[in-house]
């Protein structure tokens, strides 16, 4: 674990030095990067030893990682939508699919918190269709940007066996992928800068994962994106 940590830390410090020009939520990850890898350090020292340095590093370590939460989410409250209330939003039939699952839950560490609800679809002739609505809550800037690149750029590649591309769902930055040699793709958008929805099919046309799309109520989970900010 601490071999780990030590790593991200490195490559977050790499990442967070290249250019001149940092934001301060730039200066905040790196800061916290440098805290870790030296609590993460201090940590295994003490291990040779069995030193009482081995609880100061863990506390070190702590301190580092809710100042690192703190940096990924820019200080913002939000509590996630009750994730209950993003299941509804995946009805028992879609576009004429059936339901085979659902389920949802909660995360919460270092400041950092996320509800996801998720469902697969019977979708005929051995096809599936798995919808995940996701409430990002707190992630913002530079880590909302890991996670969605495409969201700030644009993408058009093509080939014989499928595409990628970046497009626009009524008014939402999103994101598609097919694959037609292995009937595989998928369709990610996000929502009010705050929800991630993507809806992936295998053994499908692409038509029936955007028939899907279709059918979702994603003005309602628009109508959310203040749900649980706090002031």
């Amino acid at each position: 674990m601490v071999r780990s940590v030590m790593y991200f830390a490195v490559i977050g410090i790499f990442l967070f030095s290249l250019g001149c020009g940092k934001s301060d939520q730039q200066k905040k990850m790196e800061q916290a990067a440098e805290q870790m890898q030296k609590a993460a350090q201090k940590m295994a020292d003490a291990g040779k030893d069995m030193g009482d340095k081995i609880g100061e590093g863990a506390g070190d370590m702590a301190d580092a990682m809710k100042k690192m939460g703190e940096a990924l989410t820019s200080g913002e409250k939000v509590e996630p939508v009750n994730f209950r209330d993003l299941k509804r939003l995946l009805p028992k039939k879609l576009a004429g699919m059936k339901r085979t699952n659902a389920s949802g839950e909660k995360n919460s560490a270092f400041g950092i918190k996320v509800s996801q609800a998720e469902a697969d679809y019977d979708a005929g002739h051995d096809g599936t269709i798995h919808v995940e609505i996701t409430d990002m809550g707190t992630i913002k800037g530079i880590a909302r940007m890991a996670k969605f690149g495409w969201a700030v750029a644009d993408v058009d590649r093509e080939s014989d066996t499928g595409y990628e591309r970046t497009m626009t769902y009524h008014g939402h930055k999103g994101y598609e992928e097919y694959r037609t040699d292995s009937k595989e793709g998928k369709i990610q958008l996000l929502v009010a800068d705050r929800f991630s929805v993507k809806v992936s099919g295998s053994n499908v046309e692409m038509k029936t994962i955007k028939k899907a799309l279709d059918k979702l109520d994603i003005g309602k989970l628009e109508r959310m994106k203040n749900v649980g900010v706090k002031s």
